[in-house]
């Protein structure tokens, strides 16, 4: 039987330390649902914690700390996990042909691997309970490609991948499963990504060096970058949304470009759908 998700049902997020996750389980802590917000830094799980929601550490790269992360998020719920958002995640700017295999496992372990073992572990939870509603982050770059983000679109096509197969599978266990494709959204995502650009990408003797300093630029530029940026409220709004509707939608597309994006890549031939997308990437400008 489908159902709404009111308060107080229980959610379990991922990536709370800024941005989407941040605004999501601050809202829905006020709005008055039990929330568990976790985050990989132990500082951040304090200064959760200071702002009155119920924290704990849960790095989505290690197994050991998804389990434990689950088993006090357990603990503080009684058992039950009524929903779960799959926010956690980081991008990993650079040309394809600069990446590492380390560097892709890196990209990998968190976005997929990490997010994918918690859920598998939380659609056992909710299959006993009877139901349960299961909420991926995703991104219009997980159907549309640009430039100089191979790592990151790759962990999102494979996100949306699990996504509607792991849809297909619960249907008949009252769980259900959507995915939300933000597009441009305030956050510390460039900040983070070029933390990253620095770590595990290679400027001397690459190919694409003139396009770096150009995503340098961007990734360093405070504030929107890109147009149609919204805040993180349009993605809290649509995780509002899919909790308490009986039946969620499978997609929530956010911004326009996801939007537009979405309708393109039906209706123009692909190499059409190439030239928009090289133009919107900006050559590593946007």
């Amino acid at each position: 039987m489908k159902r709404s998700l009111l308060p107080p049902s229980s959610i379990l997020i991922t990536g709370c330390s800024t941005g989407i996750g941040h605004h999501c389980a601050l809202t829905l802590h006020k709005m008055g649902y039990q929330v568990i917000a976790t985050c990989r830094d132990p500082e951040d799980v304090e200064r959760l914690k200071q702002a009155g929601l119920t924290s704990f550490q849960l790095d989505l790269a290690d197994s050991d700390s998804i389990r434990s992360g689950l088993a006090k998020a357990l603990e503080a719920t009684g058992g039950t996990i009524d929903a779960l958002f799959n926010n956690g995640a980081f991008g990993l700017p650079g040309a394809v042909e600069d990446l590492s295999r380390d560097a892709m496992l890196h990209q990998f372990q968190t976005n997929v691997f990490g997010t994918q073992e918690l859920t598998n572990a939380v659609v056992k939870i909710m299959r006993w309970q009877g139901h349960g509603k299961i909420l991926y982050n995703s991104s219009i770059l997980g159907f549309a490609a640009m430039q100089y983000r191979g790592a990151y679109n790759a962990s999102k096509f494979a996100v949306e991948g699990f996504a509607d197969t792991l849809r297909l599978e619960v249907k008949r266990d009252n769980i259900q499963v959507s995915l939300i494709e933000p597009g441009p959204i305030l956050s510390d995502f460039r900040k983070n990504a070029y933390e990253q650009f620095k770590r595990w990408i290679q400027l001397e003797g690459s190919a694409h060096q003139a396009q770096y300093q150009s995503m340098i630029d961007r990734l360093e530029t405070v504030g929107p970058s890109a147009p149609f940026t919204l805040g993180p409220e349009a993605v809290t709004d649509c995780v509002i949304h899919a909790l308490q509707k009986p039946q969620a939608k499978i997609r929530y597309r956010v911004t326009v470009p996801t939007k537009a994006f979405a309708v393109l890549k039906r209706i123009l031939p692909n190499r059409w759908l190439d030239r928009l997308l090289i133009k919107a990437g900006g050559d590593g400008k946007r």
